[in-house]
């Protein structure tokens, strides 16, 4: 098949073969590496037959004479229906969600399409028409923002609001077993709020594999639908007295383990996982015998098949791992590829019980995480918790099994070259078919928009510049030979600003790297915040003052993808650097050193020149330029200023080292104190003080 029937096929599908390398050079994606992509998307162009096939599968789809079970609009502006013919001279009724209609009649000429009359309300509308029903996802003009947290009460109109970064799994309590819990997150969010913080936002929480324990990136989940169940603080399920009888029937050893673990500095993840499901396995045998909360019932109810799913495919996995067999459902039988599939059933009949269990841990998670929202908002934050949605889920995963109709099926989320991977990056994540999403009116989308906000008070979206285009590598391939994929937007954009507003949740866009030109545009307009991170706020050789800073984006002083504040001034990343032969191509030790003390000295400048820092550049080993850091960040205009947990303590490590799997503890590391004291230590204190100073509840009100 000739390259350009191939190059017709991929701009149809939306993948672009142009792009533009970090250094700005062009680059083009081979016809051969888009003809792989165009077969996992479901539009196969070997021969000329397939070509002609697929082709006529992408104009019908973008047809206006197709109307997809969905369409997004926004509040107060009309939506146009295409050219679709047989809709001409029909009359119509708009249902709205919340009661109340609107009646019309299509014109008996279609051919240019009509608009619908604009809607004044939000919401999940249904227009009706002939044998046609479609919903209308008609969105507010922007997402729910900080100023719109804190309507009823007695704040400015110009909210500067600060909150604290955690990494919930790094928290530590006594009797935690070694792991971060949600007793341990509720402990910091009061303790946050009583500093003044309006908002805590926390590592992905989302399902892992409870029969793979190695596995633990929290942005490498299993599902975004659900909850990692290794966050359940077995204590709260059933009492302490049950706790205890837990742990009697694990064993003499069980409490020697769970104190060792819970003394460790690193987190060992596949020992306190491997206790922490067995001692919850215990409670749920202790339920089943006495169980008399309906509320578990309840629970099963809301979760529907989704949870099902879910539950389903943690017990088949865990199922075939313990027999030997492939725990990628992609090799799996036939009949249990499906979910569907009534081999799928039988299993399930069979193992009913550990199906249970599986919605049982899903129960306790939900329990756990609702608890520390409500803490939160019970102590005064206007916020409360910001969770965090990973860009994508693992393609052997719950969510990919249960989601086979809408999420591609050979193609995994990545990154191209750049100065710093140079091979680009391939993380194994599964995304949306854009067309499938589509052509499904966005319902897999949707579910999982709301199982983000459903125990939060805003979102952080990983990766946020996935909404306009991915870089997809088909599975087995070298990054280099993926491509971009064009993702709509305009839709997504108002699906989250509606979903936001159902919520009541802030939305915040991880928007670092290269972006293109007037995305953060279209993220302001959406009212979708951006995210500034100090060390990237410059200007050539400048650090940004403050005032120079967007009001449209948030302000941190780290990511957990960075170097700590501490850290960055002791060259502590530059240490790592050198150990692992992870610097930039051509740059030598020496070279980052110096290049470090000049950045070192351009940033106390900034500081000095703000009002944030006073005399001569302090030693390597200072926190001097800590607390200025801290200062510098807070005056700047943004609406919510979030200070991560490592720099409020002043810890050098960073939580994770991108390019790095088991030569960094990545994901592994504990705060040095208790939950309940960490945020009281004289120096934390300090710094949240120099927060207080400029942005808080109290001074606003």
């Amino acid at each position: 098949m000739s390259d350009l029937h191939i190059l017709e096929l991929a701009r149809a599908a939306g993948l672009a073969q142009d792009w533009t390398s970090a250094n700005g050079q062009p680059m083009k994606v081979s016809p051969d590496a888009l003809r792989t992509i165009l077969d996992a998307l479901g539009y196969p162009c070997t021969t000329e037959q397939q070509c002609h096939e697929s082709m006529a599968a992408l104009t019908a789809l973008n047809s206006g004479d197709i109307i997809p079970p969905l369409l997004t609009g926004t509040v107060g502006h009309g939506l146009r229906i295409g050219p679709v013919n047989r809709l001409a001279g029909l009359n119509f009724h708009i249902e709205m969600e919340e009661g109340g209609q609107v009646d019309g009649r299509f014109p008996d000429d279609m051919s240019s399409g009509a608009e619908l009359p604009p809607i004044d309300r939000y919401g999940y509308h249904r227009l009706l028409t002939g044998d046609t029903e479609i919903t209308l996802a008609i969105a507010p003009p922007r997402c729910f923002g900080v100023a719109d947290a804190l309507a009823g009460t007695d704040t400015t109109a110009d909210p500067r609001l600060w909150g604290l970064g955690v990494q919930l799994y790094s928290l530590r309590r006594q009797g935690d077993g070694g792991i971060g819990d949600f007793t341990g997150l509720s402990t910091l969010v009061r303790a946050a709020a009583a500093k003044g913080a309006a908002a805590v936002a926390i590592s992905p929480v989302h399902a892992m594999f409870s029969a793979d324990v190695h596995r633990f990136s929290p942005y490498g989940p299993s599902s975004r639908l659900f909850l990692n169940a290794l966050h359940i603080d077995p204590a709260s399920v059933l009492g302490q007295n049950a706790m205890n009888a837990a742990l009697d029937a694990l064993g003499n050893d069980a409490r020697a383990r769970l104190a060792h673990l819970e003394q460790e500095k690193l987190i060992d993840w596949p020992a306190a996982a491997e206790l922490r499901l067995s001692i919850l396995r215990k409670l749920y045998e202790q339920f089943q015998l006495g169980a008399t909360d309906t509320g578990f019932e309840e629970f099963r109810r809301a979760g529907g098949g989704a949870l099902q799913d879910h539950a389903r495919f943690e017990a088949l996995h865990a199922w075939r791992l313990a027999h030997g067999e492939d725990g990628y459902w992609q090799h799996w039988p036939e009949g249990l590829r499906n979910p569907r599939a009534a081999d799928v059933d039988a299993f399930a009949r069979q193992h009913a019980s550990e199906v249970g269990f599986h919605e049982f841990l899903q129960w306790q998670a939900a329990r756990g995480l609702q608890g520390a929202q409500r803490a939160g908002r019970d102590a005064g934050m206007p916020i409360g918790l910001i969770a965090d949605l990973a860009v994508g889920a693992d393609t052997g995963g719950s969510q990919a099994w249960s989601r086979q109709s809408e999420i591609i099926n050979g193609l995994s989320v990545g990154a191209p070259p750049d100065l710093l991977n140079t091979r680009g990056q391939s993380w194994g994540l599964g995304a949306f078919s854009p067309h499938a999403m589509k052509a499904r009116g966005f319902g897999a989308y949707i579910e999982m928009l709301r199982a983000t906000f459903a125990y939060a008070g805003g979102a952080r979206i990983d990766h946020v510049l996935g909404l306009g285009r991915l870089w997809l590598v088909p599975q087995g391939a070298n990054a280099e030979h993926g491509a971009y994929l064009q993702y709509p937007m305009q839709d997504l954009l108002r699906l989250i600003a509606l979903e936001s507003w159902r919520h009541r949740a802030i939305v915040i866009g991880e928007d670092l790297g290269t972006v293109p030109e007037g995305f953060d545009t279209q993220l302001a307009q959406a009212g979708l915040l951006g995210i500034r991170v100090l060390m990237f706020q410059r200007h050539g050789d400048r650090f940004l003052r403050p005032d120079e800073w967007p009001r449209h984006a948030i302000a941190t002083t780290t990511t957990h993808d960075l170097p700590t504040i501490a850290g960055w001034w002791q060259e502590r990343d530059i240490d790592w650097r050198t150990k692992l032969d992870l610097h930039e191509p051509g740059q030598s030790d020496a070279d980052a050193r110096q290049m470090r003390a000049h950045e070192r000295s351009l940033l106390w400048q900034a500081m000095k020149e703000a009002g944030q820092a006073h005399g001569n550049v302090p030693d390597v080993q200072s926190l001097a330029a800590l607390d200025a850091a801290v200062g510098f960040m807070s005056a700047t205009p943004a609406p919510l200023a979030m200070l991560p947990v490592e720099d409020a303590i002043g810890l050098p490590e960073q939580p994770n080292l991108p390019g790095t799997v088991d030569i960094h503890p990545n994901w592994r590391r504990r705060l040095p104190q208790p939950v309940d004291v960490v945020l009281d230590d004289p120096a934390v204190a300090s710094r949240l003080s120099i927060l207080n100073q400029t942005r808080s509840l109290k001074r606003q009100t």
